[in-house]
């Protein structure tokens, strides 16, 4: 028999996570007779302080068929190929987190291990000669992936910096083109079933009602049904993770337009530099615990590059995540669901991440607990798997110049990390866990540039003799050097192609650019 089907989904809460929502579900239920509506307050506003993605968000974009020119222009992005990380490892020391590979595989085994080689026979070569993304990234270059299957070109992979704020702005247009009703007002009160408390409508400020059969919570920290209303309650995480706090600027940029993101490790915690076009987007991410607001504060403006283009914004947090993100028929989207320091712009990840999940296990009328199990599973996975990764990036330093890099370097590290580290010191291995979000390089790149290295390497990088990985490291090497040599800059790319400056008619958005095939900053 068919399954009853879901007719009225309401959306409180606008800003990235109501948006992104509101335009997944009106293209994939395009045509039916779905209504999807969006309540939002403007009074309230957003959390917009950050704006860097990691290339995920492409599958996004592809979904929604938006043409990507028409879209970094209206929301004056730039392109990223990684993060640059300062001062992790010890002061005055940096390394890159690339989007793709290190040089190239070989007898079946990863290209580290021959590098290793290398390495241990007097080689003082660095990983990040064969990284595409630094090699270009360090002058500026960008492009988009071009050339045959064999040219290391063709595997440019990259995400974007771009304004929240805007985002939301280009992404309600779209919802609204293809039928999302947005209601101005603030929420006031919630209703329940009696019988199994299935959340049945809300009541706006004005007296207005909006009923539903399905609701998704994107109100922020405040989590106003998933929290308020529904009591799921809240893993909190910060004795791993103690940043609690975050002070965020814009400033005028005064250098080159860089493809990357920049984190800088300060004295309780870390401060972030985001290109745009248009601006340049600052925060110090700190715990209040070792350092006072004050202080943070003049940090942050202290070390700005350009003039300070608006007051510095204060943010609190605790970081972790609902125990049910999905509880009864309401799916918590956004800040409401979690959150996770956006050290490797993994927030609007998440947004993009629940929406996919939530699509994959839509639910029936009758809201079958097995699609809510393995929605709060996966989402669980995803959460617990990145919350590691960034334990990673502070448990791997060696800086004891404060008391929070003390802290953080002695802690006890949850068994999934301890895992990971385990395996790499033995012989550098490293396997990506089901759903897990970062794979190999990514691991390689925070573990070899916070100063983890193996033992020892793969006993198959010893079958080729020393001269000839010698050889062909290489080549390796030269061939990437001239393919970052040969790209145009991030800033001429940007200005021939999609410069939020070019008055030429664009195309609307279209059902035109295809899902690409290869694989949010958002506070």
């Amino acid at each position: 028999m068919p399954a009853k089907s879901i007719e009225k989904i309401v959306i409180v809460g606008g800003g990235t996570a109501g948006w992104m929502t509101a335009a997944a579900l009106s293209n994939v239920f395009r045509g039916s007779a779905m209504q999807i509506d969006l309540v939002e307050s403007e009074e309230i506003g957003t959390v917009g302080v950050g704006e860097a993605t990691i290339p995920e968000i492409m599958k996004f974009n592809g979904l929604l068929g938006v043409d990507e020119n028409e879209f970094m222009r209206a929301t004056q992005a730039t392109f990223k190929l990684g993060i640059e990380f300062q001062d992790w490892h010890r002061p005055g020391e940096r390394y890159f987190h690339p989007f793709g590979v290190y040089g190239l595989d070989m007898e079946g085994i990863s290209f580290h291990h021959f590098w290793l080689r290398a390495k241990a026979s007097g080689d003082t070569s660095e990983l990040e000669d064969y990284c595409l993304a630094w090699q270009a990234g360090k002058e500026g270059r960008f492009a988009r992936p071009s050339g045959p299957p064999n040219s290391p070109l063709s595997g440019i992979r990259y995400a974007y910096h771009f304004d929240a704020i805007l985002y939301a702005r280009f992404l309600r247009q779209y919802a609204e083109e293809r039928g999302v009703r947005r209601t101005e007002g603030k929420v006031t009160s919630v209703q329940q079933r009696g019988s199994d408390g299935f959340i049945e409508s809300v009541t706006l400020e004005n007296g207005q009602i909006k009923d539903g059969q399905l609701f998704i919570d994107c109100t922020g920290f405040f989590g106003l049904l998933i929290e308020k209303t529904l009591q799921s309650g809240y893993d909190d995480w910060s004795h791993w993770l103690p940043c609690d706090s975050a002070v965020a600027a814009p400033c005028e940029r005064t250098g080159n337009l860089t493809p990357y993101t920049r984190s800088t490790a300060r004295k309780a915690g870390w401060q972030w530099r985001i290109p745009l076009q248009h601006r340049v987007g600052n925060g110090y991410v700190y715990s209040s615990q070792y350092t006072s607001d004050e202080e943070a504060r003049q940090t942050l403006v202290d070390t700005l590059e350009g003039p300070v283009l608006a007051e510095p914004r204060q943010l609190r947090f605790t970081t972790g995540k609902r125990r049910e993100i999905w509880k009864n028929n309401c799916v918590a989207i956004g800040l409401s669901s979690g959150f996770l320091e956006p050290l490797e712009s993994t927030s609007i990840h998440l947004i993009q991440s629940a929406i996919s999940k939530l699509i994959s296990l839509f639910p029936t009328g009758d809201f079958n607990p097995v699609d809510r199990q393995k929605f709060n599973a996966l989402i669980d996975q995803e959460f617990e798997t990145i919350r590691d990764f960034l334990i990673l990036h502070y448990n791997a330093t060696e800086r004891s110049d404060s008391e929070f890099w003390n802290h953080v370097r002695t802690m006890d590290i949850p068994e999934f990390l301890s895992g990971k580290l385990k395996l790499f010191r033995q012989a550098g291995r490293i396997f990506r866990d089901e759903n897990e979000i970062f794979a190999e390089p990514s691991w390689l790149a925070v573990m070899t540039g916070q100063g983890i290295f193996p033992e020892q390497y793969h006993p198959v990088a010893g079958v080729i003799s020393a001269e000839e990985t010698k050889q062909r490291l290489n080549a390796i090497k030269d061939v990437i050097g001239r393919a970052a040599a040969s790209l145009p800059t991030h800033e001429a790319f940007i200005e021939e192609h999609c410069s939020a400056q070019m008055t030429q008619k664009t195309a609307p958005i279209s059902q035109t650019t295809p899902v690409r095939e290869e694989d949010p900053f958002k506070l």
